[in-house]
C-alpha cells in the first residue's frame, strides 16, 4: 500500500484513540483488518501510531515551540504529530516525511502551514535537541508527573529516569519454548536459529527474537510469545506433576502453559477467567500449546456464584495462582496507552479489587497449600502493601518468599510475586 494511504490510516487511528475509550491495540487491529494491511504495512502504521502515543507530550511541546502561538485546530495538530514524530524518531527521508504528511491536510492553506512548520522543524533540529535536554521528565518522556514522582519516591531519581527511558522504547519480542510439544528437534532448531538469542536474568527456555515471528512456530505450538517476567510467579508456585492447581485469572494462557509444563500435563489445572471472550482465546492458546490437563471455568472472583455446580468446593487445590488485575505499571512499554489511562486514585482502587479476589479464592486452598499472588505492577499498594494486609487479615497465612522484577535492572517487564502458605490447623 502507498505510504500516503498508510499515514492516513495512522491518522484515523489517532483520531479514534482520542475520541473513544477503545485501547490502542484494539484500534490498530480493527483498522489493520479493515484495510487488509500486510505485515510490513501494519508495522509501519504501528510505528507511527504507537510512537506518537509514547511521545505525545514531547511532540506537543516541540510543536508549540515551533508554532509560537496557540490556535492550532486539533486535526492539524494530529497531522503535525505524525510528521514531527517521523522527522525526529525514524530514519525515513525528511523530504518524504514532509511531502507525504502535507498531503494529509484538507486544503491548500493547511497544507502550506504543515509544510512550513515541518520544514522549520527540519532546520531547527539542533535547537529542538537542546530544548528537550532542559525539559522535566514528564515532558521529555511523555509520562504523567504523578507516576514519575511515585517512582522517584520508591526507586530513586536515577532509576525513575531509566524506567521512563525503558517505557519509551519499542518492546522486544520474547518467546517461551514449549516442552509440551514433545518435538525436541524442532525446539533445538529454534534455539539454533539466527533469529533467536539467549539473554541474562531469565530462564533458559526463554529467548529473545529479532525479526518477525514465524507463523509455523506458533501454529505447531512450539513457542508461546510472552515476556520472561510472566514466569516469576510460576517459578515461585513450583507446580508438581499430579497436583490440582487453580489458575484463577488465567487468560490469555501464558502462565497456564508454564504450569502445565511443570506438571508434565498430569494432575489438573482449573483455568478460570471472568470474561467469556477471553476464555475463548484461552482455549485456543491452550489447545495450540498441547495443554491437556486444564479445565476452563468462567468465574468472576469479585462476586463468585458459589452455588454454581461448576464452582470448586472448599479446600480442593494444592496451590492457587492469582495473577491479579492491576495497574500494569510494569508493562507500560508493552501496553502502549496505560500511561494515559491511569489516575492517582487507581492504585488503592485496584488494591480493593485484588483483596476481594484473594478473599474469595483462599477458602479453596488446602491447609498446607501455597497461594501465589502476582501482578505486573511496580506499585507498593498492589504488591508488598497488599500482602501485608493479607497477612494481617488472615493469620493462618505465612509469607515464604517474594520477588520483584524491575525493567531498568532485569531487561524485561516489571512484575511482582509472593508465595504464601496456608498453615495447617
Amino acid at each position: 500500500m502507498a505510504a500516503p494511504k498508510l499515514r492516513n490510516i495512522a491518522l484515523k487511528c489517532l483520531e479514534r484513540w482520542e475520541n473513544e475509550t477503545v485501547h490502542a491495540d484494539r484500534i490498530l487491529a480493527d483498522l489493520s483488518k479493515k484495510h487488509q494491511l500486510e505485515s510490513r504495512d501494519h508495522a509501519f502504521v504501528q510505528q507511527i501510531f504507537y510512537g506518537i502515543i509514547r511521545n505525545l507530550t514531547l511532540l506537543d511541546v516541540c510543536i508549540d515551540h515551533l508554532r509560537q502561538h496557540k490556535g492550532l485546530k486539533h486535526r492539524l495538530r494530529l497531522i503535525l504529530r505524525i510528521g514531527l514524530f517521523q522527522l525526529r524518531h525514524t530514519n525515513i527521508a525528511p523530504h518524504a516525511v514532509i511531502n507525504e504528511t502535507v498531503s494529509l491536510a484538507d486544503n491548500r492553506q493547511t497544507r502550506s502551514l504543515v509544510n512550513a512548520i515541518l520544514r522549520n522543524a527540519q532546520r531547527k533540529q539542533a535547537e529542538l535537541d537542546e530544548l528537550v535536554k532542559e525539559l522535566p521528565l514528564d515532558e521529555a518522556y511523555s509520562q504523567p508527573d504523578f507516576l514519575i514522582e511515585r517512582w522517584i519516591q520508591h526507586f530513586g531519581a536515577e532509576a525513575a529516569q531509566q524506567l521512563c527511558e525503558w517505557n519509551n522504547q519499542a518492546p522486544c519480542v520474547y518467546l517461551h519454548l514449549n516442552s509440551l510439544c514433545e518435538n525436541e528437534a524442532a525446539l533445538q532448531a529454534i534455539r539454533d536459529s539466527e533469529a533467536t538469542h539467549s539473554f541474562d536474568n531469565a530462564p533458559s527456555d526463554f529467548l529473545r527474537l529479532s525479526g518477525p515471528v514465524p507463523s509455523d512456530w506458533i501454529e505447531q505450538g512450539l513457542i508461546y510469545i510472552q515476556d520472561p517476567s510472566t514466569s516469576l510467579s510460576c517459578r515461585l508456585l513450583d507446580a508438581q506433576p499430579g497436583q490440582t492447581i487453580l489458575d484463577a485469572c488465567a487468560a490469555p494462557g501464558g502462565k497456564t502453559i508454564l504450569l502445565a509444563s511443570a506438571m508434565q500435563n498430569t494432575g489438573k489445572i482449573i483455568a478460570a477467567d471472568c470474561d467469556e471472550n477471553r476464555l475463548v482465546r484461552l482455549r485456543e492458546n491452550l489447545d495450540r500449546s498441547h495443554v491437556q490437563n486444564a479445565n476452563l471455568r468462567q468465574i468472576d472472583w469479585s462476586s463468585p456464584d458459589q452455588n454454581d455446580p461448576d464452582f470448586p468446593p472448599p479446600a480442593s487445590f494444592d496451590s492457587i495462582l492469582i495473577d491479579a488485575p492491576c495497574s500494569n505499571t510494569g508493562v507500560i512499554k508493552r501496553r502502549i496507552d496505560v500511561r494515559w489511562r491511569l489516575r492517582e486514585e487507581d492504585f488503592l482502587s485496584m488494591q480493593g479489587q485484588q483483596l476481594e479476589i484473594v478473599r474469595n479464592c483462599l477458602p479453596l486452598l488446602k491447609p498446607g497449600g501455597h497461594l501465589v499472588y502476582s501482578t505486573c505492577s511496580l506499585e507498593p499498594e498492589e504488591n508488598q502493601q497488599l500482602v501485608d494486609l493479607l497477612l494481617k487479615e488472615f493469620p493462618a497465612l505465612q509469607l515464604e518468599e517474594s520477588q520483584q522484577s524491575q525493567p531498568w535492572q532485569d531487561g524485561f517487564d516489571g512484575a511482582y510475586a509472593a508465595r504464601l502458605r496456608l498453615k495447617k490447623s
